[in-house]
This record gives C-alpha cells, sequence and structure tokens, in this order.
C-alpha cells in the first residue's frame, strides 16, 4: 500500500493481514465459536467429533486459523495431514466445513471479499485432510 509522508512523499506500509482486517484475535475467537457451534449441530459431521476435547481443538483452531489469516503468533499444531488421517474425511464433509466456516465468518460480520479471499486459502487444504 502506498501513503503519502507529512512531507508529501510516497511512502510503502505494509497493508493490514486478513488477520488484522476482520478484527484481530477477538474476531478470530468468536468465529471459532460460532463455527464450531455449526459443525457440532451438523448431523453428517458431529461423529468426527466424538470423543475431542472441544477446548483444545478451538484453542488450535483458533492458532491456526490466526496464522492462516496473517497473525504472528504460531501455530504448532500437527500438519493437516497428521490431525486428519485417521478420520476418514470424505469431499462432502469437506465441504461441508467450508460452508460452515463461511456462514460464521458471515455470521460475525465479515463481508463477502474477505470471506472468499479465506476459502481460497482453506481450499488447497482438502488434499492433506479428505482421506475417504
Amino acid at each position: 500500500m502506498i501513503e503519502t509522508s507529512e512531507k508529501g512523499t510516497a511512502v510503502e506500509t505494509a497493508s493490514p493481514t486478513l488477520f488484522e482486517q476482520i478484527g484481530g484475535e477477538e474476531a478470530v475467537a468468536a468465529v471459532v465459536d460460532i463455527f464450531y457451534g455449526r459443525v457440532l449441530a451438523d448431523p453428517d459431521l458431529t461423529h468426527y467429533f466424538e470423543g475431542i476435547d472441544m477446548d483444545r481443538l478451538k484453542a488450535h483452531q483458533r492458532r491456526f486459523i490466526g496464522q492462516a489469516l496473517g497473525a504472528s503468533a504460531p501455530y504448532s499444531g500437527r500438519t493437516m495431514r497428521a490431525a486428519h488421517e485417521k478420520l476418514g474425511i470424505t469431499n462432502a464433509a469437506f465441504d461441508r466445513v467450508v460452508d460452515h466456516l463461511a456462514a460464521s465468518l458471515a455470521e460475525a460480520g465479515v463481508d463477502e471479499p474477505t470471506i472468499a479471499r479465506i476459502a481460497e486459502a482453506v481450499l488447497p487444504l482438502k488434499a492433506d485432510i479428505v482421506t475417504a
């Protein structure tokens, strides 16, 4: 992004990250809560989460989404492939989860162009997550 300094010269500044654009940690936490509320209420998805420590999973998800959107806090969890390889996730289940993520972002007040950019960041993960 190019801005003008007080002296009238052009100065290049960093564009805000997607993480900053949607409201940072607080916004990501809200989206994660909305998201898991939707996913756990979906009868086609809830079985993937049986026996899972949801507080721990939500914490991992907040860090993962934050890093994916440009936050500086590191994600130290397992790779997407390692975390999902034994779950037998189908293409249809992955697509439903992406739909729930988009709906959760919209419910949290994120605009459509930003949701589309987030979806673009998530879709390449499909190859590592879908195992059935």
